[in-house]
């Protein structure tokens, strides 16, 4: 049995969504087992535990969350040379663009070496005034389904030893 861990932090809702979504579809593929994570309760046992992952995280202030950031400060050495090759994806949740945390995220899973297998998803809220930030977010059905896509995508791969 093959293990999906999907990491993720929120303060608005958007990205527990966008990660319960990818979650969900996972779990409907046979042979995997889908743990679903916040960033601060993940450590690097449950790393070391899982054969592929899904990093799921807000963008603020034009970065990844501080709460991933978090959760990779105290995994990574842990892990490092331990995972190598596993396979990983990304899903932002953006105000803006997003690029730049997806840019993080992937710079310290080329430091794990893991192998990307899907472009980073970003899904734009679009908030831009502080009232906006700050709301409870809630993400559309078609951006949900991208992620329930990737959530699958990731599991059956996992599955079928493609990788």
């Amino acid at each position: 049995m093959k293990t999906l861990l999907i990491i993720y932090h929120t303060m608005t809702g958007g990205t527990r969504q966008m990660a319960e979504a990818a979650a969900d579809a996972a779990r409907a593929q046979s042979g995997i087992t889908v743990i679903l994570k916040r960033a601060s309760k993940a450590g690097p046992d449950d790393v070391l535990a899982a054969d592929g992952y899904l990093f799921a995280t807000p963008e603020n202030l034009a970065a990844m969350a501080g709460m991933m950031k978090d959760f990779f400060d105290r995994c990574y050495y842990a892990a490092l040379d331990r995972i190598n090759g596993r396979p990983y994806a990304t899903m932002i949740c953006a105000g803006s663009d997003g690029q730049n945390a997806l840019r993080q995220i992937d710079r310290i899973a080329t430091g794990w070496r893991l192998n990307s297998v899907a472009p980073g998803l970003i899904v734009c809220t679009h908030a831009q005034t502080p009232e906006r930030i700050l709301a409870p977010k809630q993400i559309g059905a078609e951006d949900l389904a991208k992620c329930a896509e990737l959530g699958e995508a990731l599991a059956a791969g996992l599955a079928l030893g493609v990788f």
